[in-house]
């Protein structure tokens, strides 16, 4: 980009490009990730501790197992690391068995919050990246590729909550991440897509730029949103919910030329209802009637007929 070049900040996105993220950012993604898994698995680790650690070795490498996955590839391969598994598995003791939960209190202050939640986002724009190049080199020609491998190695650990869930004997279908996707899935699909597009040549924009671009874009929405929510100065709502508001409306939510029938369907159903039910309780109360009537008849016949047999005994007697 010539604005970049102008601003002066080329050799910052070359050098950012070139940076290593293990093994400070790759330590600030494992904690980040093992604490918000905390609150969900406390129990689970008193119970079970290795079902703890495997969930939680699924929230630190999910995106490079489903991308595995959908690649046809081994789907332990990003366990081989063993330097990354150890460093995960030490996070994960820490953060669950530290004396005083001395990890997750410090953690959870706000100034370290907010640089790890910032380290984390910068770790997602290399997978992501490097899901699309691993896509491109399978597969050269296939934009749709690319583009969910990338989604899935920047957002594997969202989009496979329900097996980890389900590892931690929990089932919520109704959480899923397809039918109600985050902030974070959503980027990640952003990010994948500019990505793909800048791989096949269809964005006239060098990869180091934006690189640049989209990871300031990440740190600077989730500091301020981490730092919304903890401070409770606002809220947690996507910066997208406008426009998904827009698109929604005008695309999928057309006005049915079945509608009107479809509302006077129901209006006749709902007044071929009230009057069978009104006509149901009109014989009932007739008949109601009627029997209170003839019991009080019969009552009466009752009470006549000994009356007329002391009658009748008095005249004999007589």
């Amino acid at each position: 980009m010539d604005l970049l070049k102008v601003l002066q900040v080329d050799e910052l996105a070359h050098g950012l490009a070139n940076f290593s993220m293990f093994p400070y950012f790759d330590l600030a993604h494992y904690i980040v990730s093992v604490i918000l898994l905390f609150a969900g698995a406390l129990e689970v680790s008193r119970v079970s501790p290795l079902a703890c650690w495997f969930s939680s070795m699924l929230f630190c490498f999910g995106g490079a197992v489903l991308s595995g996955i959908m690649l046809a590839e081994p789907p332990v391969a990003p366990l081989s690391n063993g330097t990354s598994v150890l460093l995960a598995t030490i996070v994960w003791y820490l953060v669950f068995y530290c004396p005083g939960d001395l990890l997750y209190c410090c953690s959870a202050l706000l100034p370290l919050r907010l640089v790890l939640s910032g380290m984390k986002e910068v770790t997602r724009t290399w997978k992501v990246l490097g899901g699309v190049t691993q896509a491109h080199k399978k597969y050269k020609d296939s934009l749709l590729v690319m583009i969910a491998i990338g989604w899935a190695r920047g957002a594997g650990g969202g989009l496979i909550s329900k097996f980890e869930q389900l590892v931690r004997g929990v089932w919520q279908p109704e959480t899923n991440e397809l039918l109600k996707m985050t902030y974070p899935t959503k980027i990640t699909l952003i990010g994948a897509v500019l990505f793909a597009l800048q791989q096949t040549q269809y964005l006239p924009v060098q990869k180091h730029h934006l690189m640049l671009v989209y990871t300031v874009f990440l740190v600077a929405n989730k500091v301020s949103e981490t730092a919304s929510r903890m401070m409770l100065t606002g809220s947690s709502a996507s910066p997208f919910a406008p426009i998904e508001s827009i698109i929604y409306k005008t695309l999928f939510i057309g006005s049915s030329p079945y509608a009107a029938l479809t509302d006077d369907l129901q209006d006749s159903c709902t007044d071929r209802d009230a009057s069978a039910s009104s006509g149901d309780r009109g014989p009932v109360k007739k008949r109601t009637a009627a029997s209170q009537n003839n019991g009080k008849n019969g009552s009466l016949q009752a009470k006549d007929q000994p009356e007329n047999a002391d009658t009748g005994r008095s005249k004999k007697s007589d």
